[in-house]
């Protein structure tokens, strides 16, 4: 997740990416996300199980803006945001 500018680039872990998408969007997603207005999301994986996904979150934690900006480039290079395919699609849950 990141502003509206991508100034701030916020990386968790949830079970229900549409309902994390519309707390962020209500401004109950995290304090930090609060905070910072953070309801713009730009990049996203999926993992088959939590640890997985949470071994990714801190490993991206882990690297610095570069390399995060790097990370979204290659997927979504106009930062564009996701949360509308993201919430239409029946397929994600």
């Amino acid at each position: 997740m990141t502003t509206s500018l991508n100034k701030v680039l916020y990386v968790g872990v949830t079970n229900s990416l549409k309902r994390r998408i519309t707390e962020h969007a209500e401004g109950r997603g995290s304090v930090f996300t609060s905070r910072y207005c953070c309801d713009k999301l730009v990049y996203y994986e999926s993992f088959p199980n939590i640890e997985q996904a949470i071994a990714r979150e801190k490993q991206i934690k882990h690297f610095n803006r570069e390399w995060k900006n790097k990370l979204v480039d290659a997927v979504n290079p106009e930062w564009k945001d996701l949360k509308h395919d993201i919430i239409i699609d029946p397929a994600i849950v």
